[in-house]
């Protein structure tokens, strides 16, 4: 499975790359990075994903935004969303445009692993 990281944080987008080389994940490989949603929206059209972790807050085009735009754009999509935000009304906004998992930050990597195990058995 192809996956797209897409979050402001170089730091997370790493801690998220590199917790990817968990054994549990060695069927997914990460095909782009993006540091907003407007790189996100374009690298999406290109590559075609199947799974996305979408931060919230971002410059040029946030995560509901975005998020909305790649699941208009393909229906199949798997959007996990990662934020800090603690402000559940965000995040249950992101789920109702068709986020399918949340997790807050900070996060274990267990959490994250656990995150997309349960994010690609719904896939299958």
């Amino acid at each position: 499975m192809k996956l797209l990281i897409v979050d402001d944080s170089t730091v997370i987008r790493s801690r998220i790359a590199r917790i990817l080389g968990d054994a549990r994940l060695e069927f997914i490989q990460v095909i782009g990075m993006a540091k907003n949603g407007v790189e996100a929206l374009s690298l999406f059209s290109e590559e075609q994903p199947d799974l996305v972790t979408m931060d919230l807050t971002m410059p040029e085009m946030d995560g509901v935004e975005c998020t909305e735009k790649m699941v208009t754009s393909n229906a199949d999509a798997s959007i996990l969303v990662i934020s800090a935000l603690s402000d559940k009304a965000t995040a249950l906004k992101a789920m109702k445009k068709g986020a399918r998992g949340f997790l807050y930050k900070p996060f274990t990597d267990d959490q994250l692993v656990e995150a997309f195990i349960e994010l690609t058995s719904e896939e299958s």
